[in-house]
């Protein structure tokens, strides 16, 4: 029977966009029938492997996405969110099978469920943007969104408090202004694609907040002490409002973790 590291690490390395979105779906469709074992015998790449589309930019290069409702700015748009789920597949790969071995079962399990949900969202955007006459890969992508899982590799509180309670948390934030705006573009289509993605988001951050606290507790932590001390460290970032605080009070990331540092 292949190990679940082993699975994990096989998608990893796969780089053709579509492959890879039906090898995460695989993987996470098999550990939960129970048809890969429980064990972590290989070491996973320090980075995945990338197709050799789209050309990856630093942020200060990136075009700019063109105004309003133009065609060539929801080509923009579209092609960046299919970016960012395509990385956030493998960051939930990564999660699982680098840290899944120390933490257990169910964080295996919440993540390669995550992983499956990021590779579904690319399916949908790449799709939307070949309704457009487009395709993931037609344009420049950032470069950067990996940075934090190096970062962070090495601990897995550290991963958790950057990847879902920082970097995902922000989706939160800032998917439903675009999805009204798409809505009001008359682009009903986007606006429901953008509102499935924001429902799987919050499930995704809460998965990462709940098991981040139970590390915390385990280790006699103040979870938002903790955070906060991780954020200063691990982040090059800041955090910037608008805060969607509904949205954070659903996934378990209450305002309490940001008193004193916004």
């Amino acid at each position: 029977m292949r190990t679940v590291a082993q699975a994990i690490r096989a998608a990893l390395l796969t780089g053709e966009p579509r492959a890879k979105a039906m090898a995460a779906r695989e993987v996470a469709r098999d550990w939960r029938l129970g048809r890969l074992a429980a064990e972590f015998d290989v070491a996973m790449p320090d980075e995945p492997a990338r197709p050799y589309r789209p050309e990856l930019l630093p942020p200060g290069r990136m075009p700019k996405r063109g105004r309003g409702g133009s065609e060539r700015a929801r080509i923009a748009l579209w092609h960046s969110l299919a970016h960012i789920e395509f990385v956030a597949i493998d960051l939930a790969l990564d999660m699982a099978g680098r840290f899944g071995g120390q933490v257990g079962h169910g964080f295996v399990s919440d993540f390669l469920a995550v992983a499956a949900d990021e590779a579904m969202h690319f399916a949908l955007l790449d799709r939307k943007l070949k309704s457009l006459g487009s395709g993931y890969g037609d344009l420049p992508a950032h470069g950067g969104l990996w940075e934090a899982a190096a970062a962070t590799r090495h601990d897995v509180a550290a991963r958790l408090a950057i990847v879902p309670m920082v970097l995902e948390a922000r989706g939160l934030d800032i998917t439903p202004a675009t999805r009204d705006r798409v809505r009001s573009q008359g682009d009903e289509n986007g606006a429901r694609i953008l509102s499935r993605i924001l429902d799987d988001e919050i499930r995704h951050v809460r998965f990462g907040t709940s098991h981040f606290v139970r590390l915390c507790r385990d280790s006699d932590e103040d979870p938002v002490e903790k955070w906060q001390f991780l954020l200063k460290s691990c982040f090059r970032g800041t955090l910037k409002p608008p805060f969607n605080d509904s949205a954070r009070e659903s996934a378990g990331l209450s305002r309490s973790f940001r008193d004193g540092i916004v």
